[in-house]
C-alpha cells in the first residue's frame, strides 16, 4: 500500500477532514514578555489566539489547573536543573570537570514536555539544553554528574562525550551528539519506524518496545533552524504525518548571533506556517503553566496519529552559551536585565508563595534539600572511576556479530546454478532473497521504487533505480518496505539511522557517489559513531549502497568520483568494494546480516560487464569482510588492488607474461577492514609490489597500504613500493581526457615492467 493511500485511510478512520490539523491550527499568539505571571491555583485566564489575516479567530485554549503538589514537583525539577548547572560551573572553575553548557532559562518548557511524555515508552532526541527534560523523565543528578566528570558509570556515554550530551537506554533517550540539528532526521526516522511497523504485519512480532500511540520528541534551538536538515525533517514528518513533536527552544541567540540575523523576518513560526499536517503552537516557554497546556495539546495531537506538532517556545538564556563563551561581549546590559525579569525559576517561586502553595521558608527548605542532594551526588561522581585506558576501542564495531568471522564464510561450499548473471542481476537477487528472509529490511532512496503511484504499477515497466538494481522489489514486497525518498541525501541517511536504532534494517541507496556529500555529516558524525559514543547502548546498523567510479563515457566530473579513503578512515564503518558479480552477491549478503553500518560501493562500469558474470551461488552464500582473493597467482610482482582496477591489472599481467614476468593479483574486495595477511604473504613471495586503485594518487587509499608494507615488510622488499592511480585532478567529460586521467591497463603494465627491471 502506498504512503498516500495509508494517509487517506488514517484520515478516514479518524473522521478527520483532509485539512484537519494543518498549520492553521494555532493555539495562541507569541506572548510579549510579561513581568506578572498568570495565576495557577485558579482557573487560568483565556488565551488570546493568534490572528491570521482573512481567517476567523481560533477558539481560546484552556490552561490547566495545578494542585499544590504538582506545582512543587515542577519547581523541584526546574530548580534542580538550574542548580546542577551551577554545580557544574563551580566544578569547572575548580578544574574538576572540563566543559559546561547550561539549560538555564529553558527549564519551564522542558519540565512541561517531560510531564506530557512517557519515559521508556516514547522516544527522545534532545539537545544540550534539555537537562530539565531528562530530569523530569527520570534521569538522576548523579547520572548527570557522572557524565560531567567522565565516569565509566555514566549512562549517557560512559565517559565518551561532553556533559549535557544526553542518552539513556532505559528511558529511550537516544544518544545525542554535538553537531546541531543532526538529531532531527534521526527522530523522523525513529517515528517512521512506527509508521512502517503498522504497514508491515510481520514487523510487529520482530520489533521490541513498539507502541501504537508512541510519540517521538525532538528539540532544537532557534539557531539550529537555519540548518537544512531541519527543513528536510519537517518536510518528511509532514508528508508522512509522523507523530513527532518538534520543540524549538528560542532563546534569541545562536551563541552570539541574534535570531533576526539567523531567520528571515526574525520569526520561525511564520516561516513554517505553510507546512501541511503540522499542528503549530507558540508559548512563553518561561511560564510552566502555559508551557504545560501547549505541550499537552502537542503531544495529544501526535498520540492520536494526526501528524507532527510544532511548538515554538520563547525562552531566555541567562548564562552565556557555554563556559567557553562570554555573552557580555555581544549582549547589551539592558537586554540581559530584561531577560532576568523573565527567569522561570524566580517567576515560579514567587507565584507559589503569592498563591499560598508554600511559604518562603518552605520553599527555602526545599531548595536546601535539593542543594544537599546535588552536593552529595557531586561527591559520588568525583569518586567514581573513569573508563580504563584499554577500553578505548571497545564498541567501535559490534561486539557480538563479527562479519570477518568464519560464520560469514561459505565460499568453499558454494554451488553455482543457473545462467550467468551480471553484477546488477546478482545484487538484485540478493536483495530479493534477503528481504524475503528478514521482514525488518526496508529499501529506500531516490528512484529505487518501481512506481510511487501504486495505481499505475501494473501499467508501467517500473523504474527500480537508475541502474535497475532495485527492480521489482516494490512489486514483490510492497510500498511499505520499498519506497522513494526526497531528493536529499542527508534525509536518506538520517532517517536510516533512526530506523536502524529502532531495530529495522535499512538498505538505502545514494544514487551516485558524487552526491553523497550532503549525507557525509550524518555518516561521519552520527552513523559511524552511534555505537561507540553510547558505549553500545544504541547502534544503527544499516547498508548504504552507492554506485561509484568512472570509465563511463560521458560520466564527467559529477558521475565518476572515487573518494574511497574519505570513508575508510572513519572508525565504525565497514567499506566494501566488489569487482565481480559473485563477490557482490556474497559481500552484500554479509553486509545485510552483519550488525555494523556498511558502505557498499558498486562500480558502475562493472555493473553489466560480461567478464565478471556468475551463476547464482545460493541464498546463503556469504563472503566475510577482510578476506582478499588471489585472482591470479604469480612469483615476480604482487599487485594489490580492488574494483575496476582488478580487470585492468589482469589485462596488464597477461601482457607482462609475454615478457616473462609473472604477476600475482590480490583483489582486496573489502577495503575496511582489509586482508593484511594476504598482502603480507604475497609480498613475501614476490618481494616487489604495486598498489593500484582508481582514486587520486595523493592521499589516496593506496598510500596507507604502501606505507604499511614499507614499515612492516621492508626486509622482504627488493624494490620500492610502486603506486598506480588516477591523476590528482577530476574526471573530465571528453573521452580522451578521461582516459588520460584514470589509470589504464597500459599504466599498470608500465609499472610492472619498470618495477621488474629495478
Amino acid at each position: 500500500m502506498s504512503d498516500t493511500k495509508v494517509l487517506r485511510l488514517v484520515k478516514k478512520s479518524e473522521g478527520l477532514p483532509e485539512g484537519a490539523f494543518t498549520s492553521r491550527s494555532v493555539a495562541k499568539a507569541e506572548p510579549k514578555p510579561a513581568p506578572a505571571p498568570s495565576p495557577v491555583l485558579k482557573p487560568a485566564p483565556t488565551i488570546k489566539p493568534m490572528r491570521r489575516r482573512g481567517k476567523a479567530k481560533a477558539k481560546p485554549q484552556e490552561q490547566p489547573r495545578l494542585s499544590r503538589e504538582e506545582m512543587l514537583k515542577i519547581f523541584r525539577t526546574m530548580y534542580m536543573s538550574r542548580r546542577l548547572d551551577d554545580k557544574e560551573i563551580q566544578m569547572k572553575g575548580q578544574n574538576r570537570i572540563y566543559f559546561q553548557i547550561s539549560g538555564a532559562g529553558h527549564e519551564a518548557i522542558l519540565t512541561a514536555a517531560g510531564m506530557c511524555l512517557k519515559p521508556g515508552y516514547d522516544w527522545f532526541y534532545p539537545y544540550y539544553r534539555d537537562r530539565a527534560l531528562c530530569l523530569q523523565l527520570g534521569m538522576t543528578p548523579l547520572e548527570m554528574l557522572l557524565e560531567s566528570v567522565g565516569a565509566e558509570a555514566d549512562p549517557n556515554s560512559h565517559g565518551r562525550q561532553m556533559p549535557s550530551h544526553w542518552g539513556h537506554k532505559e528511558l529511550n533517550i537516544v544518544s545525542q551528539s554535538s553537531p546541531t540539528g543532526t538529531q532531527l532526521l534521526q527522530a523522523v526516522g525513529c517515528a517512521e519506524a512506527g509508521y512502517r511497523i503498522k504497514l508491515v504485519k510481520e514487523l510487529k512480532r520482530r520489533i521490541k518496545k513498539f507502541r501504537n500511540d508512541e510519540v517521538v520528541y525532538v528539540s532544537l534551538g532557534d539557531g539550529t533552524s537555519s540548518e537544512g536538515e531541519f527543513w528536510e525533517a519537517l518536510n518528511t514528518a509532514c508528508n508522512l504525518r509522523l507523530p513527532v513533536v518538534f520543540l524549538v527552544e528560542d532563546n534569541g541567540y545562536a551563541i552570539s548571533v541574534p535570531v533576526e540575523v539567523q531567520t528571515a523576518g526574525g520569526d520561525l513560526s511564520r516561516l513554517v506556517s505553510g507546512f501541511p499536517n503540522l499542528y503549530r503552537q507558540r508559548c512563553d516557554g518561561t511560564d510552566p503553566v502555559e508551557s504545560l497546556a501547549v505541550m499537552r495539546r502537542a503531544v495529544d495531537n501526535c498520540r492520536k496519529n494526526r501528524g507532527p506538532s510544532f511548538v515554538h517556545a520563547k525562552v531566555i538564556r541567562p548564562y552565556s552559551h557555554s563556559l567557553s563563551d562570554d555573552e557580555k561581549l555581544y549582549r547589551a546590559e539592558a537586554e540581559r536585565v530584561a531577560d532576568a525579569e523573565r527567569d522561570p525559576i524566580k517567576r515560579l517561586g514567587a507565584l507559589i508563595v503569592q498563591e499560598g502553595a508554600a511559604s518562603a521558608d518552605d520553599l527555602q527548605k526545599l531548595k536546601d534539600e535539593i542543594d544537599a542532594s546535588i552536593n552529595e551526588a557531586a561527591d559520588q561522581a568525583l569518586a567514581s572511576p573513569q573508563p580504563a585506558p584499554e577500553t578505548a576501542t571497545d564498541f567501535v564495531y559490534s561486539p557480538t556479530v563479527d562479519p570477518t568471522a568464519k560464520a560469514f564464510d561459505t565460499e568453499d561450499q558454494v554451488q553455482l546454478s543457473g545462467n550467468p548473471g551480471t553484477m546488477v542481476d546478482l545484487i538484485n537477487r540478493c536483495l530479493h532473497t534477503e528481504m524475503k528472509r528478514d521482514p525488518r529490511i526496508v529499501v529506500f532512496g531516490e528512484d529505487v521504487a518501481d512506481c510511487s503511484r501504486d495505481k499505475f504499477i501494473n501499467e508501467v515497466k517500473g523504474k527500480g533505480g537508475v541502474f535497475k538494481v532495485t527492480a521489482n522489489l516494490q512489486r514483490e514486497f510492497g510500498s511499505g518496505r520499498v519506497y522513494n525518498s526526497p531528493l536529499a541525501e542527508a534525509n536518506i541517511v538520517g532517517r536510516a539511522i533512526g530506523l536502524a536504532t529502532r531495530g529495522l534494517k535499512p538498505v538505502v541507496e545514494i544514487q551516485f557517489f558524487d552526491y553523497i556529500w550532503p549525507a557525509f555529516h550524518q555518516i561521519r558524525n552520527e552513523l559511524a559513531l552511534m555505537r561507540w559514543r553510547s558505549g553500545n547502548d544504541f547502534s544503527s546498523p544499516c547498508v548504504i549502497r552507492v554506485p561509484v567510479g568512472g570509465y563511463l563515457k560521458g560520466g564527467a566530473i559529477y558521475h565518476s568520483q572515487s573518494g574511497v579513503s574519505l570513508f575508510t578512515q572513519i572508525p565504525g564503518l565497514r567499506v566494501v568494494y566488489p569487482s565481480n558479480a559473485l563477490d557482490a552477491n556474497g559481500l552484500l549478503r554479509t553486509a545485510i546480516r552483519c550488525d555494523d553500518p556498511v558502505i557498499f560501493l558498486e562500480h558502475k562500469h562493472l555493473y553489466r560487464q560480461a567478464y565478471n558474470k556468475s551463476a547464482y551461488p545460493g541464498d546463503d552464500f556469504m563472503i566475510p569482510f577482510g578476506k582478499a582473493k588471489t585472482v591470479r597467482e604469480g612469483t615476480d610482482i604482487s599487485i594489490i588492488t580492488y574494483g575496476a582496477l582488478v580487470q585492468r591489472s589482469i589485462v596488464a599481467a597477461k601482457e607482462a607474461e609475454k615478457q616473462g614476468i609473472s604477476v600475482e593479483i590480490i583483489d582486496l574486495r573489502s577495503v575496511s577492514p582489509y586482508d593484511w595477511n594476504a598482502i603480507a604473504e604475497s609480498v613475501k613471495k614476490t618481494s616487489r609490489v604495486i598498489v593500484a586503485h582508481e582514486d587520486c594518487l595523493s592521499w589516496g587509499y593506496g598510500a596507507e597500504i604502501a606505507a604499511r608494507i614499507s614499515n612492516e615488510l621492508f626486509e622482504h622488499l627488493d624494490a620500492p613500493v610502486r603506486r598506480v592511480a588516477a591523476l590528482d585532478t577530476f574526471v573530465a567529460y571528453a573521452p580522451q581526457l578521461e582516459d588520460a586521467i584514470l589509470p589504464q591497463s597500459a599504466d599498470v603494465l608500465k609499472a610492472i615492467t619498470e618495477l621488474h627491471s629495478y
